[in-house]
Parts: structure tokens; C-alpha cells; sequence
């Protein structure tokens, strides 16, 4: 972790706005206004872009993707220029934890995967794009998105030491365990062979 030298108001309008900005459900909003339906009653009812993928309409999911993952991005950014480093990785937290219990959904969200990729990358983009190419690399392999998530989460801290990060890698291991567990039905379907590969429309 960085040193942790902020003022904590700061650091608490830091957390608040981030949360806010990662509960927004990209998702939901553009199937809606693509009238593509409500995202939570398609296949598996995730609001993510795989889940916005099975509603046929590829230029949506890739848009869900874009956006899941620059308003973490956005978020660390934002505040590493107004406050600093220890707001960054607060902001990079708050952001996920926004995405995965967001507010206008009664805290019911998605996984994470976008919003923690568009993280790393914001906070150190060699991490990040190492984290990208993990996930593009498993998913071209096993066809299972969520296998590749899990893949890429798992390495992430691997990047860190690679990419001489050592400072965030506390967080890294928070938001991987915190993937972990939003994938733990995936995880039991992988092992029962049952998980839907990526293009597949039946959840």
C-alpha cells in the first residue's frame, strides 16, 4: 500500500464519488435504451457484457465492456490528479465495490472483471495490459469468459512483482479475492462442466 497521507475528508469524498460513478449499470442502461430489454431477466441476469452478449447485439456488450471498465479507470485517475496515490488505489476499490453493489440496484451488481481490468490499467498500465492479454489469452484457449477472469485475477498479483508494483498489491489480492467470490457459481459449474462457453446463449 502507499503511504497513506491525505486528508481524510478527501479521502471520504474520494471513496463516496467513486462508489457512485462504479454503481453506474452500463449494462442495464444500454439494453434499455437499445430496447434490448431488461439485462437482469437475460440469460444469466448479470449486467456485464458477457451477460449482454447473449442478447445477440455485440456492439452493446462491447460498449457495457468500454464503460465498465473506464469508470474504474476514470475513477483512479480522477483521483490521483486531485488528491494522490492513496486516494487512487481508495477510488480503484470503491469503484469495484460500486460495480458489484450498486446502489440503484439494490446492491445486487456484476462481477467485476471490466471494472477491475479498466482499474489496473489506470493505476499502472503495464499491470494492466499484462492482466488484458491473461484474460484474451485463457478466454482463446478455454472459450469459458469467466475461466479467463479467473485466470487473469489469479496472475494479476504475478504482474505486480513482474512490473515492480509491489504498492498495490494489497489491493490487487482484495480485488481478486472479491472476484473470487462473485465467481463462486462459476467456479462450481467450471468444475462440473456445465459453465456456457463465450457466444453461447443459454446461461
Amino acid at each position: 500500500m502507499p503511504p497513506i497521507t491525505s486528508a481524510p475528508l478527501s479521502l471520504i469524498i474520494v471513496g463516496a464519488l467513486a462508489y457512485l460513478l462504479g454503481s453506474i449499470p452500463f449494462g442495464v442502461v444500454i439494453t434499455r435504451l437499445m430496447g434490448l430489454g431488461d439485462l437482469r431477466q437475460i440469460g444469466s441476469g448479470n449486467i456485464g457484457a458477457t451477460n449482454v452478449l447473449r442478447t445477440g447485439n455485440k456492439g452493446a456488450a462491447l460498449a457495457t465492456l468500454l464503460l465498465d471498465a473506464a469508470k474504474g479507470a476514470i475513477a483512479v485517475l480522477i483521483a490521483r490528479a486531485t488528491v494522490g496515490e492513496d486516494a487512487a488505489q481508495l477510488a480503484a476499490l470503491a469503484s469495484f465495490l460500486g460495480h458489484l453493489f450498486p446502489v440503484w440496484l439494490g446492491f445486487r451488481g456484476g462481477k467485476g472483471v471490466a471494472t477491475f481490468l479498466g482499474t489496473l490499467i489506470a493505476l499502472a498500465w503495464p499491470v494492466g495490459l499484462a492482466a488484458c492479454a491473461t484474460w484474451l489469452v485463457a478466454a482463446v484457449l478455454f472459450r469459458i469468459s469467466s475461466l479467463a477472469a479467473l485466470i487473469a485475477a489469479a496472475l494479476s498479483s504475478l504482474w505486480c512483482f513482474v512490473f515492480d508494483q509491489g504498492t498495490m498489491l494489497f489491493l490487487v489480492v482484495v480485488l481478486t479475492a472479491l472476484i473470487y467470490l462473485r465467481h463462486w457459481p462459476n467456479l462450481e459449474r467450471i468444475k462440473a462442466g456445465t459453465e456456457p462457453k463465450i457466444g453461447q446463449k443459454k446461461a
